[in-house]
């Protein structure tokens, strides 16, 4: 029941789930960047599923719909908020340990457990689901639709559901320990960013993962208990369907009014922790805390108003549309702010270049040129062309999948000797992070010009299409620089368990020269994380190149004649 303990539960939980949803892209890009070609040991691996080493249009299918499912939940999700919450809340707000240690350790198990059900779906017969990422009836809501909507659709399903349970336990935690348990002196705006950001993302969370779960109970009702709230005068194979009255749409509205809230619940804690390791790197105070503050507020808010624009071509309402366009171009003003930040404390700073902060400034990068591919497909007009091509696949991936991930490695590296009293190696850190950075601009940047072309997404084969097969190089050429990031990310897990046992060891609590409460605990902290009283807090979280001290600790009280900020 320990935070830390569990901090790692999700930690290591979530690297396990990684590698297997990158490995699935490794898998579908291969038939992406080489339709034609066979590979035998793909027979031994997926079996039928991918006989005379071709995968068939199912398995692909079903490899694009796990590896969404897995990253955005299972890793993005749970591996990402569900490790620094965990570790960091109690740490640096100065508690003992959560709120309820109980429902935390509660909060693991049940994630645990949809993660069995979703690693078992991928091992029945017909297969795990195959409806992509967001199981849109009626093809996830129709058992004869595809041999992917049979049992592991129901597993998916299932999976899901504990998941939310999963998330909702530990984001009531986080919320409660925040505003309950922060020791003396630890006033809101005392707080390190890192905090706010969790803060908000458990709102977030505890908001709109009910959404989800009520539209997944529909869907379960559909599918198994004959209603017809997605269904209605549907034909399968020639056959009539009772059905009448259901609205398909319908779900797609409580899906994203939880999917939409759920980016930012993905990329929320990536940003705190950005925003405290640039401060500490360049050994300057965050500038415009108050600005930062605000603006996780504004996104939290406006987080919930954005949700049809993933719906412009679903015969929404123009008039209706232009409200969601408007909001979702808003959303962008919260964001520049966060940069412009960011971008004026690393200036002029005295910055160390550890792998942290490079994975922090590259998170600055990659959040910049993924956030402005959402200017485009934020507005309705130039939506209706560029929906469902590889440009939307370009958008997202760059904005919240590289900088969630780059926000992920950085904290992994910063707060490593945290967790396990020693370092990472350094020098793999470095490899790591340029041949990752680099190689995701190389993936998802071609995919832009493919998306302007016209060329739609999940299509299992593109070679015999007239329109788009000039595109067969480029392919080839992703799926090429795919096998060698993945790799990468494989050197990231040796690097991560080596470290574990065989790291350099730590020697003083405080190895960034930090100035939070995290580094005032022993180096291996045991329960209760302080062996004598809980320090008091004086001061904000970046008191750093001030009054010719190099850092001032939260500890330290205020002298008569320290300068302001």
């Amino acid at each position: 029941m320990d935070h830390k303990m569990i901090a790692k539960q999700f930690l290591i939980t979530g690297i396990i789930w990684a590698i297997i949803g990158a490995f699935f892209s490794v898998l579908f890009r291969l038939q992406l960047g080489y339709p034609e070609a066979t590979f035998p040991w793909l027979e031994s691996i997926l079996g039928h599923w991918a006989e005379g080493g071709r995968i068939t249009a199912e398995a692909y299918y079903a490899l694009v719909t796990m590896h969404g499912t897995i990253l955005v939940f299972f890793v993005l999700t749970a591996g990402l908020s569900g490790t620094f919450s965990n570790l960091l809340i109690p740490l640096q707000v100065g508690a003992r340990d959560m709120a309820s240690p109980f429902m935390n350790m509660l909060s693991y198990w049940f994630f645990f457990l949809a993660s069995v059900i979703m690693m078992s779906s991928l091992f029945v017969q017909t297969g795990p689901a195959s409806g992509g990422w967001t199981s849109y009836p009626p093809l996830s809501a129709l058992g004869d639709a595809s041999i992917g909507s049979k049992i592991g659709m129901d597993l998916w399903l299932v999976s899901m559901a504990i998941f939310v349970v999963s998330s909702l336990l530990g984001s009531l935690n986080y919320i409660s320990t925040i505003l309950n348990m922060r020791t003396k002196g630890m006033s809101m705006t005392k707080m390190p960013l890192t905090i706010w950001a969790f803060f908000f993302t458990a709102v977030l969370g505890v908001l709109s993962f009910p959404v989800l779960l009520s539209g997944f109970v529909l869907l379960l009702f559909d599918r198994h208990g004959g209603t017809s709230f997605y269904l209605s005068e549907l034909f399968v194979q020639g056959k009539v369907l009772p059905n009448e009255g259901g609205s398909a749409i319908l779900y797609q509205h409580l899906f994203w009014f939880l999917g939409h809230p759920e980016v930012y619940i993905i990329i929320l804690p990536a940003m705190g922790m950005v925003s405290e390791i640039l401060a500490v790197s360049s050994r300057k105070p965050i500038f415009g805390y108050l600005a930062m503050v605000g603006s996780i507020f504004a996104i939290t808010v406006l987080a919930f108003l954005v949700w049809a624009h993933h719906m412009f071509v679903t015969g929404l309402n123009p008039f209706l549309g232009a409200f969601f366009v408007l909001l979702t171009l808003l959303i962008a003003v919260p964001s520049a702010i966060k940069v412009f930040n960011w971008i004026t404390t690393i200036w002029r700073g005295n910055i160390r270049f550890t792998p942290a902060s490079l994975f922090s400034i590259g998170f600055v990068s990659t959040f910049i040129s993924g956030g402005l591919t959402g200017i485009w497909l934020g507005n309705s007009a130039i939506d209706i062309h560029l929906h469902d091509t590889y440009f939307v696949i370009a958008h997202f991936h760059i904005v919240m999948g590289v900088s969630a991930f780059f926000g992920m490695f950085a904290g992994i590296y910063h707060w490593f000797p945290k967790m396990y009293g020693r370092y990472m190696n350094q020098t793999l850190g470095f490899i790591h992070f340029w041949i990752t950075l680099v190689g995701a601009y190389l993936i998802f940047w071609p995919m832009h010009y493919e998306g302007m072309a016209g060329m739609p997404r999940r299509y299992f084969d593109y070679s015999n299409w007239q329109s788009f097969n000039m595109f067969g190089g480029l392919n080839q050429f992703i799926s090429f620089v795919v096998i060698i990031v993945f790799a990468t990310q494989l050197l990231f897990v040796f690097n991560f368990f080596y470290s574990i046992f065989k790291g350099r060891k730590l020697t003083t609590p405080n190895p960034w020269d930090a100035t939070t409460l995290e580094w005032t605990t022993p180096i291996h902290p045991g329960h209760g994380n302080w062996p004598g009283e809980i320090p008091e807090v004086h001061r904000w979280a970046y008191d750093y190149s001030k009054d010719g001290k190099d850092f001032i600790p939260q500890t330290v009280p205020v002298s008569p004649d320290e300068s302001k900020h």
